[in-house]
């Protein structure tokens, strides 16, 4: 099952192995008769070549050379030639009909983990339109030097850069915006930093697109202010791309890996996109959380607002409601709506884009969810339909216990992982809630990602 060459398995060794299964993140799964094994570019089924990368006490992980016998799931003519190097979407390699089915039985084998989440229906999944060039958001680390800039993703386990070039997943006008930038880096010879060294200017690069609109945000993320640069940079990339309607710097000084820094300096009179999502217009600011898949996002909304069931009277908490987009496009059917936010920032876009949209009924607060949960509560306040959108991690039980005590009838849960979802939809049967129905969504086509929506209603917590 597996050829060595060496007795002892080292970096750079090479291996022929069968493939099981995949983990968590889209890991090939197979074995040795000293390690478990990881191959990056692997699908269940196959056999492959493969060139081992990191060897830790009892796992290893690899990448795949050649593909000796390949799955029944592997696509003939799969829209990335680069996907076993660059490994950013595990699945795109498979056919789409397979990865359909392996998101869908992911969920229900985390909903297994809980006996008590035995009876929930869990649709098919709900497929975008497109499965490919959709990524409207793109977050990239630049490395190199200004002669030869690599404006990518960092390789797995490691911080060597992979350079993408026409990414098959991106909009294609992100595409067009990271070979200008990359053009124009060369030409106006602007520093990259160096994080060894800590020298250097340009660190990342974050792209936006509207889609309604079809402009183009650009923020250059530097180590410092440097205006000189970074004007003329941008000057160019607006030359080269009439579409690009915002440039912005933003600086992180930091040395950890988070990409945004508190931050922004305008290098245009706009600040901002619009997008829209269904009837709502939806303004984007450089560091607003929205989803990168505008498609997936409609599919989501119109979801939440079936399973809302509202008639117009009712009223609606939205927690964790980022920019007020699923508040928003509740309000017009609601009586009322109130958003919960910990981001300061956001809370002021969702209320602009409630002024954008005309809406009156709708009002956003900024603080942390479990206490403006008691805040309410304390207040008297009544909700008929809670939603609950919370970040991978999922609710804290407390929050979870407080929203079960405002006693609305129905729960929603947006949730980017089930693991989360099924651990927080376990102690909401505790507290009285069941869930009846989840709908996959696949906001992330070609990757092991899938979004769900989970319909709970109240029961009797002693039947």
């Amino acid at each position: 099952m597996v050829q060595q060459p060496e007795d002892k398995l080292s970096r750079r060794s090479v291996v022929e192995v069968e493939i099981s299964g995949l983990d968590e993140e889209g890991y090939g799964i197979s074995c040795s008769e000293t390690h478990a094994l990881r191959i990056g570019g692997a699908l269940p089924g196959d056999t492959v070549r493969a060139a081992i990368d990191h060897v830790a006490l009892r796992m290893a992980f690899g990448h795949v050379i050649r593909i000796l016998k390949p799955s029944p799931m592997r696509s003939k003519r799969p829209p990335c030639r680069v996907s076993s190097q660059c490994l950013g979407c595990p699945l795109i390699v498979m056919k789409y009909v397979d990865q359909a089915e392996f998101k869908r039985s992911f969920i229900l084998k985390q909903l297994r983990e809980y006996r008590e989440l035995g009876e929930i229906t869990v649709h098919q999944l709900l497929s975008p339109l497109r499965l490919i060039h959709y990524r409207t958001t793109a977050r990239l680390v630049i490395a190199g030097k200004h002669s030869e800039p690599y404006i990518g993703i960092f390789r797995r386990s490691s911080h060597d850069v992979f350079d993408l070039d026409d990414c098959p997943i991106h909009h294609p006008l992100v595409n067009r915006v990271i070979e200008v930038v990359r053009r124009g880096i060369s030409k106006m010879k602007v520093p990259v930093y160096n994080p060894r060294s800590k020298m250097g200017l340009l660190r990342y690069l974050v792209v936006r697109v509207s889609e309604s609109e079809q402009k183009a945000m650009v923020v250059f993320v530097t180590s410092e202010r440097s205006y000189n640069e970074i004007h003329h940079l941008g000057k160019f990339v607006r030359e080269q791309l009439p579409e690009v309607d915002v440039v912005a710097q933003n600086v992180n000084s930091s040395e950890g890996n988070v990409i945004m820094g508190p931050t922004d300096h305008y290098l245009t009179t706009k600040h901002h996109l619009t997008e829209r999502i269904g009837d709502v217009a939806l303004m984007i600011s450089p560091r607003s959380f929205f989803q990168v898949n505008r498609d997936g996002a409609c599919l989501i909304y119109a979801k939440v607002k079936e399973w809302a069931q509202l008639t117009g009277g009712e009223a609606v908490l939205d927690l964790y409601c980022g920019i007020g987009g699923i508040a928003l496009s509740l309000a017009p059917e609601a009586g009322k709506v109130v958003g919960v936010e910990v981001v300061e920032a956001a809370v002021a876009d969702a209320a602009k884009n409630a002024r954008l949209n005309g809406i009156s009924n709708c009002t956003f607060e900024a603080g942390d969810a479990a206490e403006l949960l008691e805040d309410l509560a304390s207040d008297g306040e009544h909700f008929d339909v809670v939603v609950l959108n919370p970040p991978r991690k999922g609710c804290d039980e407390l929050v979870l216990r407080r929203v079960a005590a405002l006693s609305p009838r129905t729960l929603i849960y947006v949730s980017c992982s089930p693991q989360s979802l099924a651990r927080d939809l376990n102690v909401l049967k505790t507290l009285g809630y069941c869930c009846r129905e989840i709908q996959p969504v696949d906001m992330f086509p070609q990757t092991m990602h899938v979004e769900n929506v989970a319909r709970l209603e109240k029961t009797d917590k002693s039947a």
